[in-house]
């Protein structure tokens, strides 16, 4: 089934048009579960009521955006995205996602299809204002327990569940959502990179093999502080030295390995004065890999790595697992006919995993799953300062549209 072309300038002109609704001078504004984002939805459902062919549009318990585009059997391709932000975020990051959908079911909700076509906005995918990321796609998948979040509050000390019943959403209902699934057999995603890989390529668009999994630890190393003018070098038992050798060994381990992530990224220490060194010292370390054997060796390593210099600055050390998450694959087929749509609208593609999570993870447990990404601008995200050239955002709106084309052929075939 090959349709009409899809109209990529008026998507840019759309992102345009939200940036300028729900952003400003420091970025965008459209955290989940506030008035600005709230304003964006509606600013989307007056589009979403503009398509000929969306016969229905439904907010779930989840507080999701549905818009439903009928054909020849129930089976339904859903596109995804969300239009929520971080706080003083970029114009492309999530809204893109959605933007680009509403032109794709422009394109082809009017047609006749074999299978039914949905677009969906999911609910708080950032996390930004609770610390709770995909809340509405979590939802929907059965993987967000309404206990694990009850208790979550925000800066200014308000509870999630309240903050939901403003919105209209009920935190002990939420997983009803999953009903909007029974019929869904696949998941298309289009997102910016956040990373600086397709751009170092010179590429614009790539396609994404899967999330990568994450290991996530509290290193604590404890030694003696002492007196930082009367204690000799070679007596010292200084946790920071200590936890800072171990970071260098973390770095280097993932930087002799393929593409994957070692970041430390708080660093705590005590009794953290000028005249006297650490006998405390407390660091993060995330890992990220797409391979679980990769992350698991990765871990085995870094571990070795820090009880080896423990011993050697005579401190001990302990390790807290903050979270974990397997690494997420996408749909080999998927991946083949998004290859297809890259390569044919942009005439090359390349394949990469994404660091970040999206919705499509959550979605990915349950039915094939596959992301495009297209550059960004010095591989910045989650600032005023993303970017992506216009020419290449048109050009992803154009691979989704080619996609969820060959996605609906594949189905009938």
């Amino acid at each position: 089934m090959r349709t009409g072309g899809v109209d990529a300038r008026r998507a840019v002109e759309g992102l345009k048009e939200l940036a300028e609704l729900t952003g400003g001078p420091e970025g965008a504004r459209r955290v989940a579960w506030t008035d600005e984002w709230t304003k964006a939805r509606e600013w989307f459902r007056g589009k979403l009521e503009e398509v000929d062919g969306i016969t229905e549009i439904e907010t779930d318990e989840a507080g999701n955006v549905w818009a439903t585009a009928p054909g020849d059997s129930e089976r339904a391709v859903v596109l995804g995205g969300h239009i929520d932000s971080v706080p003083n975020g970029g114009w492309l990051d999530g809204a893109l996602n959605v933007v680009g959908a509403l032109e794709v079911m422009r394109a082809l909700a009017p047609q006749k299809r074999p299978v039914t076509l949905r677009l969906v906005d999911w609910a708080d995918e950032e996390g930004a204002r609770f610390g709770r990321s995909l809340f509405g796609s979590g939802s929907a998948a059965g993987a967000l327990k309404p206990d694990d979040v009850r208790n979550l509050k925000d800066k200014d000390g308000v509870a999630l569940p309240d903050a939901l019943r403003e919105h209209g959403v009920d935190l002990d209902r939420a997983n009803e959502a999953g009903k909007q699934l029974e019929n869904a057999v696949a998941y298309l995603e289009l997102h910016i990179e956040q990373g600086p890989v397709l751009e170092r390529m010179d590429l614009p668009l790539g396609v994404v093999l899967g999330t990568f999994g994450v290991e996530r630890h509290a290193v604590r190393f404890t030694g003696q502080h002492a007196h930082s003018g009367s204690t000799p070098m070679d007596v010292r038992r200084d946790a920071f030295i200590a936890a800072a050798r171990s970071a260098i060994a973390f770095r280097d381990d993932a930087a002799a390995r393929d593409d994957v992530r070692a970041t430390t990224g708080f660093v705590n220490v005590s009794p953290a004065i000028v005249t006297a060194f650490n006998g405390w010292c407390e660091t993060s370390l995330d890992q990220r890999a797409l391979d679980p054997d990769v992350l698991a060796d990765m871990l085995r390593k870094a571990k070795e790595a820090s009880e080896n210099v423990a011993q050697e600055e005579g401190v001990s050390v302990e390790w807290e697992r903050l979270w974990q998450i397997e690494p997420i694959p996408f749909d080999d087929h998927l991946i083949e006919l998004a290859d297809e749509a890259v390569n044919e609208v942009a005439g090359v593609s390349h394949r990469l995993p994404s660091g970040p999570l999206h919705d499509a993870a959550e979605m990915a447990r349950l039915m094939p799953t596959v992301m495009i990404f297209v550059k960004s601008l010095r591989g910045l995200s989650h600032t005023k300062d993303e970017d992506t050239p216009e020419e290449d955002i048109e050009l992803s709106v154009r691979a989704l549209h080619r996609l969820t084309e060959k996605t609906m052929e594949k189905l009938v075939s």
